[in-house]
């Protein structure tokens, strides 16, 4: 069993600055994944030319680290810029319409808070990754749902589709996560606002997950 860093960007931030702490980030450790997130300061989706201004700056120094570009919400913008998926949440597109979007070969994710109805309902659809979260307390975004960890051991034991765990996710506590069974660990904060940067932020996340698998 392995479980894999699935990196989101910041809610907010200015491209040329934030270059550099991704690239750290990125070489800092194992990534599998990096999501563009973008939200205004009210906490509603970015406007899609913004979206699109860093997906172009962004997006190559990933995909040329064969790690996995996804988009936020935007997925005819995924589709159009060839990001590697999109991922999607319960009030977003349809499922159907997103992959419609972005085409058979991308990655589509889907969030299902703590349910492993709407979690079943996605990979029936045929989505490639479910997300349950927030698994801990969260300053990123607001949740009211708090799964058990059993969600993940349930949901490892009755399918193969991939799991995403979210929500306050640290280098302490991500070890109990992959040992529920997660296949990917979301990290925001917890890299971003780490005291002695990002890449050391992602080789202690690396090294946690190790020891516990």
């Amino acid at each position: 069993m392995t479980c894999s860093l699935y990196l989101i960007t910041p809610p907010r931030f200015d491209v040329d600055e934030f270059k550099p702490q991704l690239i750290s980030a990125l070489d800092g450790g194992d990534v599998a994944v990096v999501q563009l997130r973008l939200k205004t300061t009210s906490g509603e989706p970015a406007p899609t030319h913004e979206v699109a201004t860093a997906a172009k700056i962004l997006m190559p120094l990933v995909q040329e680290r064969d790690v996995a570009f996804i988009i936020n919400d935007e997925a005819e913008l995924a589709g159009d810029m060839g990001a590697d998926g999109v991922h999607i949440g319960q009030n977003d597109i349809s499922y159907a319409d997103a992959r419609k979007a972005v085409g058979n070969d991308a990655i589509v994710g889907v969030t299902c808070h703590a349910s492993t109805h709407l979690a079943m309902l996605a990979a029936e659809s045929g989505a490639d990754y479910v997300a349950f979260g927030a698994f801990f307390p969260t300053k990123t975004k607001e949740t009211a749902a708090r799964p058990d960890r059993e969600i993940l051991e349930s949901w490892a034991a009755a399918t193969n589709v991939p799991s995403v765990a979210i929500g306050g996710i640290t280098a302490e506590n991500c070890g109990e996560l992959a040992a529920a069974g997660a296949d990917f660990v979301a990290v925001v904060n917890a890299v971003w606002g780490h005291k002695q940067g990002p890449g050391v932020a992602i080789e202690e996340f690396n090294g946690a997950l190790i020891t516990r698998l």
